[in-house]
């Protein structure tokens, strides 16, 4: 699934710290109609983050042709898996932005239109959809688009030798997908070709996840003609994944530096018309690093980090845009493994952090307010759901979350048997044992261990003692590499969610999702997933009710707490044209011009 094509760079990895800020330029920054900008910082310090423009119009002639430098804000080096069927994360995912196989383009309910490459048509009555390629598409090397290339991604990650995140209990929903994931068929049944460029998928249920690229429906195409010859098992680390890979995209690959740099050119057969500019060039840059970075001119568009505001926002060479995100922070536990001979997450009802008091006083012993106010001046805010208030359909601003309160966690910790014996101000467990819970955080900014210390000392407040994971932070890669095998050093982990086009949670939350990282799994919660993604749930009324239900479960079960909903925010250099960051009429990455052959200091 893809967004429509604007130009955002994701930043910081997999999880989403996501910044915002305002645009208070020396010189007055202009909207597209040529209106001063207003400032979006008050006087306590805080962003109004409604003030924050989605656009700018700079001045001057547009050059031919030139080069985008592109910051990369990150504090790790990028992975390099170029395979929308392989990757797993944003820092890899921003990069592919720029040399999409995306098939759909969304409209601002995120909602499939018909102005991608390939449009969708959806037979409700039959349980079946038709994806059918529109015009004469060229993959970079020329070669013509067809439906093979949208059958194989559905062949690679429904393989036996497959092993990524995306066979899970969405993608169990095409007819025949789990016979030939067992090994049982030689080809999905549910997938047939109508003609060199349409193909038909049975699925066993349509709800209105599909709409949205749900229900097992996969928004990528995939170049057979090159991966083919490729073993599935071997595809993670051949050159066409990691050097060379085809592309759909405005710009194809040209050089890759390894975790550092990716430089792009122009795609000649991009199907929306070759772009103006000639090269995009994505370098990774850290966030203690990159405000002195934009101010000396090097890149064209950068990521803005909360915690450097006050480093960048009088900067006179860029203007801030920003917008809400979609994505959350969370504070998750582990209670169980995946098993992944099954495909399926086990719930361990002896799990050290299966109690649910426990879990809801760690979250009420959490000063989320205060961590948002002094270390992001209010752009991430405490976030109540595990909806982004960006899904306006489906977030719901009644629900409370988790507050802090202090008292109602020692009240909590205290009915359920952690009490201080020995009088040292730490509890101990429910049996008078020495209680130790550790925690899984990553070094993602230089802002990191001021923060986890922070909630450490939250919870050294009500009588825990937490310890990290490690005895430190962790790079990101590896943090996520811990989490995900669920390293038994990890009683919880402080994460996050970009979470896409699709407000489905079932992705990251049903029993045969690999992305459940807590693992918790219940009866109860595979029937409220179940709901919000069925036939039933076509009523917008039904499924928004669906939807308060599941948001109210998670908030009771307490297994993952949502912690801050974040404004992504990008600082623009004045020699781009014009940039509009909104998400349904946003600038096509083709139509982008610069104004000076460098950018501006």
């Amino acid at each position: 699934m893809t967004k429509k094509w604007l130009i955002t760079v994701v930043t910081l990895t997999i999880m989403l710290l996501l910044a915002a800020c305002s645009s208070t330029n020396k010189e007055q920054a202009k909207d597209s109609e040529g209106n001063n900008v207003k400032p979006a910082q008050t006087e306590d310090n805080k962003v109004d983050t409604s003030l924050l423009p989605t656009e700018v119009t700079n001045e001057g002639e547009a050059i031919k042709g030139g080069t985008l430098h592109v910051g990369l804000v990150a504090d790790s080096p990028f992975k390099g898996i170029f395979l929308a069927e392989l990757s797993q994360d944003s820092t890899d995912g921003s990069i592919m932005g720029y040399a999409s196989n995306g098939l759909f383009d969304v409209d601002g309910d995120f909602l499939i239109t018909d102005e991608g490459i390939a449009k969708l048509d959806v037979d409700t009555d039959n349980n079946k959809v038709t994806i059918t390629i529109q015009g004469d598409v060229k993959w970079s090397d020329g070669t013509p688009l067809t439906a093979e290339d949208l059958i194989y991604p559905y062949e690679i990650i429904g393989h036996p030798d497959y092993d990524g995140v995306r066979y899970d209990d969405n993608f169990k929903n095409i007819v025949g997908a789990e016979e030939y994931h067992d090994g049982k068929a030689d080809t999905i049944s549910g997938i047939k070709k109508i003609d060199d460029k349409s193909i038909e998928i049975s699925l066993k249920k349509v709800s209105p996840a599909i709409y949205s690229g749900g229900d097992g429906l996969w928004g990528s195409a995939a170049p057979k003609h090159q991966l083919e010859s490729i073993a599935i098992k071997d595809l993670i680390s051949s050159d066409a994944v990691r050097k060379n890979p085809i592309t759909l995209g405005a710009f194809k690959y040209d050089n890759i530096v390894n975790g550092e740099s990716v430089q792009f050119v122009a795609n000649e057969h991009y199907y929306k018309g070759k772009p103006k500019i000639d090269k995009v060039v994505v370098q990774v840059v850290s966030t203690s690093t990159v405000g002195e970075a934009l101010k000396a001119g090097q890149f064209d568009i950068a990521s803005v980090p909360s915690s450097h505001y006050d480093n960048i926002k009088n900067l006179s060479n860029i203007t801030i845009l920003g917008r809400p995100e979609l994505s959350y922070e969370y504070l998750g536990f582990k209670l169980g493994k995946y098993d992944k001979e099954k495909g399926e997450n086990i719930y361990d009802v002896n799990a050290k952090m299966n109690d649910v008091d426990l879990r809801k006083a760690l979250a009420y012993a959490m000063d989320i307010e205060s961590v948002s106010d002094k270390f992001y001046q209010g752009l991430r805010v405490r976030a109540n759901s595990l909806i982004p208030p960006a899904f306006k359909t489906w977030y719901d601003d009644k629900l409370e979350g988790y507050n802090y309160n202090p008292e109602k966690a020692k009240e909590l910790l205290d009915a359920a048997g952690y009490k201080d014996i020995d009088g040292d101000g730490i509890r101990e467990d429910k049996d008078g044992n020495k209680f130790v819970i550790r925690l899984a955080a990553r070094a993602n900014s230089d802002t990191a261990e001021a923060i986890v210390e922070y909630y450490r000392q939250n919870w050294k407040d009500v009588g825990l003692d937490v310890q990290l994971t490690t005895g430190r932070l962790i790079e990101v890669n590896n943090f996520y590499d811990k989490v995900q095998a669920d390293d038994p050093e990890i009683d919880m982990y402080i994460a996050g969610w970009i979470t896409g086009t699709n407000p489905s949670p079932a992705g990251l939350y049903s029993k045969g999702a690999a992305f459940n990282f807590s693992r918790y799994v219940s009866d109860d919660l595979t029937k409220l997933l179940n709901d919000i993604d069925s036939q039933e749930a076509l009523d917008a009324s039904y499924r928004a009710q669906a939807f308060r239900k599941w948001q109210e479960y998670m908030a009771d079960k307490a297994m993952v707490v949502p912690m801050l909903f974040s404004t992504s925010t990008i600082a623009i250099n004045k020699r781009i044209k014009t940039y509009n960051n909104d998400r349904e009429n946003g600038t096509e990455i083709q139509d982008l011009e610069l104004v000076a052959d460098e950018p501006i200091k």
